[in-house]
């Protein structure tokens, strides 16, 4: 089954294509894109460009599935999970900063499931003509970015890494569609984003990496569930199973980097060298890891570095916002170098552990 994306996820292929300035993306709302599966169970998911559905789907985890999953498509997390709070939504895939603003807002959500990988797909570009070659040299410029997401708290990490605080840049709040046009047309000096925005700027020689967020930031992404999702026996019992799958094609990407960048590139309308170096940089790194102290720590200092910065109104208490019931024998999160690799058999599923190299 082809997915049918949103125009506003259409708007990055087509932006770099044509060099046309995007329209104005939702950025409340997602849309209902394709529905796999059967019964009568509907499990509702979000998700982004380039995410969970591709990645399922290329892996072969939609087949044999005893509930419904019906996809929606959101431009970036935060919009995503103001669909899981408003219960649109019952689980979706985000960044690290996302559920920390969730948080502070009080949404109701919930983190279940945690991948950690390299944060080298997160970077601030600049136009490939640009006079800028050290992130020190940002002070002063503007900078697109979407508030909000991982890549906000990149950008301010990164700042910090060369004694820059985020009121010494220009930010403009930006969803990717319309940081793209003002990137493109030069009326941002920089932009930070995630892959696989990064890889398709790279590949359209639009712009080139600044600095990344590898060794700055903690390299996390998050499944994020409805609490009303949660406390549906039959609901929990399908997100229990969509993790699953979701860890399994995981997995399936670290030995089938090409087949998947080809699938990718398909339904997603990037181009092939584009999906194919994503995949590599920041795909094929991820791994399933356990909701533990070390991670809720390492995003309380994200909420406590935003709560400094006043873009977030209180303090925030992220141990309130996980739930480990899905940990199973996950590693923890503080062993990157390690993968969990799961079997499907007819017998059943074994799980070993194997060295990772970084792409």
């Amino acid at each position: 089954m082809r997915r049918r994306l949103l125009p506003a996820a259409l708007l990055l292929p087509l932006a770099l294509l044509l060099t046309a300035c995007g329209g104005n993306a939702s950025a409340g709302t997602g849309a209902g894109g394709d529905t796999d599966g059967k019964g009568s169970l509907t499990l509702n998911v979000g998700d982004q460009k380039g995410g969970s559905e591709a990645v399922l789907r290329a892996a072969g985890e939609l087949k044999n599935l005893d509930y419904k999953i019906k996809w929606s498509t959101f431009t970036s997390g935060p919009p995503l999970l103001e669909a899981v709070n408003a219960k649109a939504v019952d689980i979706g895939g985000v960044g690290n900063t996302p559920p920390v603003f969730a948080a502070g807002a009080d949404s109701k959500i919930t983190v279940v499931s945690a991948f950690h990988g390299t944060s080298k797909g997160d970077a601030i570009l600049v136009p490939d003509n640009s006079e800028l070659t050290r992130p020190e040299q940002l002070k002063g410029r503007s900078v697109a970015v979407a508030q909000g997401s991982s890549a906000h708290y990149q950008l301010v990490a990164s700042l910090e890494a060369v004694g820059l605080s985020l009121s010494d840049v220009k930010v403009k709040y930006l969803q990717p569609a319309d940081a793209l046009a003002a990137f493109t047309s030069g009326k941002v000096d920089a932009w930070a984003v995630w892959d696989p925005y990064t890889s398709q700027v790279l590949h359209a020689k639009q712009g080139r990496v600044l600095t990344t967020g590898d060794g700055v930031t903690n390299g996390l992404t998050f499944q994020v569930a409805a609490p009303a999702a949660l406390e549906d026996t039959m609901k929990a019992a399908a997100v229990k199973n969509y993790l699953e799958r979701l860890r399994r094609a995981t997995a399936w990407v670290y030995d089938h980097q090409e087949e998947w960048a080809k699938v990718w590139a398909k339904e997603t309308g990037l181009p092939y060298e584009a999906a194919l170096a994503s995949v590599k940089r920041t795909n094929s790194t991820r791994i399933s890891v356990a909701i533990d102290k070390p991670l809720i720590a390492s995003e309380q200092r994200i909420a406590d570095t935003f709560t400094e910065l006043k873009l977030i109104p209180r303090k925030v208490h992220f141990a309130a916002f996980v739930d480990p019931r899905y940990n199973g024998d996950l590693p923890p999160s503080t062993t990157p170098r390690a993968r969990v690799l799961v079997v499907t058999a007819d017998a059943g599923r074994s799980t070993s552990t194997v060295p990772l190299v970084e792409a």
